[in-house]
């Protein structure tokens, strides 16, 4: 393993590369660390495949600027760094906010992606989202002391005292998001694998309709088979999909190299 640090977007993105062959880029979720997140998925993929890991703004080894976080923004600093690196078009694994930030740059930057993973919490507008997480309004940086979340942003972060700001900028990302629009969905080119748990913070129908936006939802038995796929994972949560890691492992792997089998 190597690691480093690619300006973008006026942030040192820390980034980890593991392995050898194909690359991938791998994008954590929100409050989230390449370590929090990846530990047990991360060698699975380096076992095949060249992994680069990135933090974003505010999170891990990556210092904050003064700049609210926005889902526009941290898609373009992973398109920056994916260009800086040299390995664009470049295959997109991320999850939770990572997945939608990927998912940004398929829509944004399409001559930088060749594929899309987007595990966890997959949707395109708020209304997918179940109503009683919206309504329980921002995060206190309180409700999360001593949490996995806070203990591993601490162990790396440049500036272990910015964990209440990255926790309220990470509410304001959540309540600003606005959402895209159908039309915007159906432009995106590059083939998506939606992939939530039937227990996420996400509706399934939501996703559901997402994957259908993407050229999904046929009887493939009488047509060509979609480009993108929707995958549900039975009895797992938001923060519980971490754990499928021998799933997420098969179908990550049987997506991205889907090309490669006749």
């Amino acid at each position: 393993m190597i690691s480093g640090y690619v300006p973008a977007g006026g942030v040192d993105h820390y980034y980890e590369d593991h392995g050898r062959g194909r690359p991938l880029i791998l994008l954590h979720g929100a409050l989230g660390t390449i370590e929090s997140c990846f530990a047990e998925l991360l060698p699975r993929l380096a076992a095949r495949r060249r992994v680069i890991a990135v933090e974003l703004q505010g999170h891990g080894h990556t210092a904050d600027i003064d700049r609210p976080l926005s889902y526009d923004q941290l898609s373009d600093d992973a398109a920056a760094v994916a260009e800086a690196l040299g390995v664009t078009p470049v295959d997109f694994v991320g999850y939770s906010m990572g997945g939608a930030v990927a998912f940004g740059v398929a829509m944004r930057h399409p001559h930088l992606v060749r594929r899309v993973v987007h595990a966890g919490g997959a949707c395109y507008s708020p209304d997918g989202i179940y109503p009683e997480l919206l309504a329980g309004g921002e995060a206190d940086p309180a409700d999360l002391a001593g949490s996995p979340w806070e203990q591993a942003y601490l162990r790396v972060a440049p500036d272990p005292s910015a964990w209440p700001k990255l926790v309220t900028k990470i509410g304001a990302l959540d309540t600003g998001f606005a959402g895209w629009t159908a039309d915007e969905v159906r432009a995106v080119t590059a083939p998506i694998l939606l992939v939530i748990g039937d227990s996420d913070l996400v509706r399934p129908e939501h996703t559901a309709e997402m994957f259908r936006l993407l050229g999904g939802g046929v009887f493939g038995d009488m047509g060509p088979m979609p480009d993108s796929q929707l995958a549900v994972l039975p009895g797992t949560s938001h923060v519980g999909m971490l754990e499928r890691t021998d799933w997420l492992e098969s179908m990550i792997f049987g997506f991205l190299d889907r090309d490669s089998v006749p």
